[in-house]
């Protein structure tokens, strides 16, 4: 394994961003390694967070992982699809260097979610607090979020956030579901070396670098409404809509014959809850031969779901970025959660490089999820992620 002092010139200079990344489409893991730490080993390196498809072996690339990091804390999930400095991607897998002079970052693993409640998510909170203390850059307060990765299958995401964001309490977060190519059978974390399954990865990062935590979707109420009247909670289907099997009610609603729901109808017509002004998707996963609909998150009896549309993800999500710069100032990175159903939603509509593109200019990194989680809230079919300000010339000093 090559240490800082063996490192080309170029990949070792003082002056470079603080954060750092790379992507790699080698489909032998070892090799794919190697190319992402040739860019992002360097001797202020403190922590690695990466994206990967679950087209690899994920023993062979957890070896991997360790061997070419070793010391450093790196954390990570499977993905339904990538998004690199060149934009969307598929199969690869992409990372992000953070420079310890201008991030200070503290891992944990989640086990057993279904049993994550209170006193531990402050017991974890607590220990993630200490740990940033020792070497703060900045104030905890006002200058530290966090980062959430959560098994995508789990079933667990709304009960798991909603507890870690009461033991927050003013810490912004944000976060994704792991996915697995929309083969919807095993999502994986990686934390403490290795990946695994039923689980989540909190990341706290503390910086002084200006930032902002936030979300947007591109979807518009419409008049109709479904109200969930079974349900069953432990597997997140909806049994009936309006009193009427839950299949049959949807495809009146979108005026398609039942043979013909699938994901693409789903991402074009999803459905939504409306919590104060603000619209929460709850997207379909599937609908299953006894007439129920599965959902991505949790829905209960008695909630009423608005009929959305869908307005020009290109068009939202532009003026999303290009508002964070406007605060911000120039951007040294947007890490972005992005759900795998607007990506879909691209892919039919023939926009996908137009948007792909976009993220490029933008500077934007991260992966396609089956869910993502802002400020103690499960939800679908979102963009959500931070966005990081430019370091100051003295910040390195």
């Amino acid at each position: 394994m090559p240490d800082a002092t063996s490192l080309s010139p170029s990949a070792a200079q003082a002056g470079a961003s603080p954060l750092r990344t790379a992507v790699s489409l080698l489909s032998d893991p070892a090799e794919a390694v190697a190319e992402l730490a040739a860019e992002l080993r360097h001797g202020s390196l403190g922590l690695v967070l990466f994206f990967c498809s679950v087209e690899y072996p994920l023993e062979a690339l957890s070896h991997a992982l360790r061997s070419a990091f070793e010391g450093l804390p790196v954390a990570g999930c499977t993905t339904a699809g990538e998004i690199t400095p060149a934009g969307y991607a598929r199969g690869g897998i992409v990372a992000i260097g953070f420079d310890r002079r201008h991030f200070v970052p503290a891992t944990a693993l989640v086990e057993r979610l279904e049993a994550f409640d209170l006193p531990r998510a402050q017991r974890l909170v607590d220990d993630l607090l200490g740990r940033c203390r020792e070497q703060a850059l900045a104030p905890l307060a006002g200058n530290s979020f966090v980062v959430t990765l959560l098994d995508g299958l789990s079933s667990s995401e709304e009960s798991v956030i909603a507890t870690l964001d009461a033991a927050l309490g003013s810490i912004p977060s944000f976060g994704g579901s792991a996915g697995d190519d929309n083969r919807l059978a095993r999502t994986h974390v990686f934390c403490d070396g290795r990946f695994h399954a039923e689980a989540a990865v909190v990341l706290l990062v503390n910086t002084p670098l200006p930032f902002e935590v936030f979300s947007t979707h591109h979807l518009r109420p419409r008049h109709e409404k479904l109200v969930v009247t079974g349900v069953d909670r432990e597997s997140r289907r909806v049994l009936e809509l309006n009193a009427a099997p839950a299949v049959a009610a949807y495809a009146q609603l979108v005026g398609q014959p039942e043979s013909r729901l699938g994901p693409e109808l789903f991402a074009r017509h999803p459905l939504a809850v409306r919590i104060g002004d603000h619209y929460y998707v709850r997207s379909i996963q599937r609908a299953n031969e006894d007439g129920s609909l599965s959902f991505y998150c949790a829905v209960e009896n008695g909630i009423v779901l608005t009929a959305m549309a869908c307005a020009p993800i290109h068009d939202d999500l532009a003026q999303t970025l290009a508002g964070l710069e406007g605060r911000l100032g120039a951007t040294e990175l947007v890490i972005g959660c992005d759900c795998f159903l607007r990506r879909l939603e691209l892919e039919v509509l023939g926009q996908e490089a137009e948007v792909s593109d976009l993220l490029s200019r933008r500077r934007v990194i991260g992966f396609n999820t089956y869910g993502e989680q802002y400020h103690g809230m499960h939800i679908n079919q979102t963009f959500t992620g931070v966005a990081i300000g430019t370091a100051r010339p003295d910040d390195a000093a």
